[in-house]
């Protein structure tokens, strides 16, 4: 059975016809490689470097600052051994709610001897900014924190943290994967020294990403081999993937506030039909500082996997939380972090919302959650 709604976009999104459209070309008759010095080859390069040009633009960074990549997990592996590598110091500051992308390296740079302090949040998942401060060291190597998380949806001070960062010297990575095409991004004004962004969240081909490097920043390749990507990403570039990636930037930031603003007013709708409906339901992550498309909730009483079950026989795809742990037993190290127990914590239930999500959706969505939620509590009102 085929979902009729589709409430999982902090997964993947569908890949817009016009990107597809774009690719094509790559994909049949444009086929050189970008190193090659033949027309074929130049061709090739002219579509590298313009894709290159429209993601920098997105996001305020000059062309020279962008490095394509497999996806959001090569960028945030890259930025963290990356910046551990270039030998500034062994320690290193990033939050306990990070995803996997950021905590696996981290974890195993504690291994090879580098120190991480893993700073708490508060209950909505924010970071402290004076926490941060307080965990600078002299030694500090790198200072990561997401500009949002990919389970609630909690927008994080990146400005204020940026800042304690560029004072003290330290390079500042960002992971903003979910935040592309969600919330604005300029590096011309944003402190950040290195960020992350994957194509597929927001309606761009899979298997293709890009990690901005600021000008100056040193930082070590995590791939080794060749000499693309100006000698930092060895391996023949995904042309195809990188065209598409442009694009979808393109696209992404094309009427951003009114795009994200009937978005948001959906999220609300359906945040507030729950509420209403079910007043014991939790809300997980900050109630105002959120993605425009994040609505996640944890049911007191109602088993999170029996309901994810039923909502998708129901026809409506959402998810327990990050897609990168669907199918594991693991509780989430995001909601533990907010100081829930463990059964709520497995009791999570994350829709989120995309371009387009329909209010005739939401409203449907409210109809079916809302007695699933009370028949697996044992109530029926």
């Amino acid at each position: 059975m085929r979902n009729r709604i589709y409430l999982d976009n902090a997964a993947t999104t569908p890949l817009a016809p016009e990107v597809l459209q774009e690719m094509m070309p790559y994909l049949t008759e444009c086929f050189g490689n970008p190193s090659g010095v033949y027309a074929t080859g130049r061709e090739a390069r002219r579509a590298l470097e313009a894709a290159r040009e429209r993601t920098a633009k997105a996001i305020g960074a000059e062309k020279q600052e962008i490095y394509f990549t497999s996806g959001g997990s090569e960028s945030d592996n890259w930025a963290v051994f990356g910046a551990a590598a270039a030998g500034r110091g062994r320690h290193i500051i990033t939050s306990a709610i990070e995803h996997h992308a950021v905590l696996r390296p981290c974890r195993q740079l504690e291994k090879q001897g580098y120190e991480v302090t893993f700073l708490p949040v508060d209950g909505t998942g924010r970071v402290d900014p004076a926490d941060v401060e307080r965990a600078v060291r002299a030694d500090t190597a790198l200072i990561s924190i997401m500009t949002a998380n990919n389970e609630i949806g909690t927008l994080q001070p990146v400005a204020e943290i940026g800042a304690i960062a560029r004072e003290r010297g330290i390079p500042f990575h960002t992971d903003a994967v979910q935040a592309l095409g969600a919330v604005p991004l300029d590096m011309r004004t944003m402190p950040v020294d290195l960020l992350s962004i994957s194509a597929h969240k927001f309606h761009g081909p899979r298997g293709i990403g890009a990690l901005y490097i600021r000008r100056g920043i040193r930082i070590e390749p995590l791939i080794r081999g060749g000499a693309q990507e100006r000698g930092l990403r060895a391996g023949t570039e995904n042309l195809p993937g990188a065209v598409g990636l442009g694009k979808a930037a393109e696209e992404a930031v094309r009427d951003l506030e009114s795009r994200t603003e009937r978005i948001r007013a959906l999220r609300d709708l359906l945040i507030d039909g729950i509420r209403e409906a079910l007043p014991e339901a939790r809300l997980n992550g900050d109630p105002v500082n959120r993605l425009p498309g994040n609505v996640h909730f944890s049911f007191p009483g109602a088993d999170g996997e029996a309901l994810l079950l039923r909502m998708d026989l129901a026809g409506i795809a959402c998810s327990g939380g990050s897609a990168c742990t669907s199918g594991s037993t693991e509780i989430s190290h995001v909601l533990t972090a907010l100081g829930q127990d463990p059964e709520s914590a497995r009791g999570g239930l994350r829709m989120t919302l995309g371009d387009r999500t329909t209010e005739a959706e939401i409203r449907e969505t409210l109809r079916t959650l809302i007695p699933l939620v009370r028949e697996l509590r044992g109530t029926f009102r």
